[in-house]
């Protein structure tokens, strides 16, 4: 017999409520709040889910710097020509930019830390 499984990444922070508003604005999507104030769902109207999990002793990841490993990222996939507005509405709900490499010119990968510190990246696709 086989069971059903489902996938959820679940990110650690002090603050779940205000993360997890974070994502759903970032990605258009809804937040789930259940009986457990320490865990709260964020899924996408495409049946994307994640997740963001209280963690009372939670210190930011100091990626890129090398005195800490980068644990995992987003990759959020974004039409080619959405780029820049992405970019300012990921900014605007309080992601900072976080600079790897030399970003000039027109880039198609952006990377950011959210307002908890956790890294991800716009990812610019080809076509909607």
């Amino acid at each position: 017999m086989t069971t059903s499984k489902t996938t959820v990444l679940v990110l650690d922070c002090s603050a779940p409520e205000e993360l997890a508003d974070f994502y759903a604005k970032l990605l258009d999507a809804t937040v789930r709040r259940g009986v457990d104030p320490d865990f709260v769902e964020v899924v996408g109207h495409d049946g994307t889910r994640m997740a963001v999990r209280r963690d009372h002793g939670y210190a930011p990841p100091s990626w890129p710097r090398p005195d800490d490993s980068q644990q995992a990222h987003l990759h959020i996939l974004v039409a080619e020509e959405d780029m820049d507005e992405a970019e300012r509405e990921a900014v605007s709900l309080g992601a900072r930019p976080v600079e790897t490499r030399d970003n000039s010119g027109p880039r198609d990968v952006r990377t950011y830390a959210d307002p908890a510190g956790h890294s991800f990246t716009l990812v610019a696709r080809q076509g909607r």
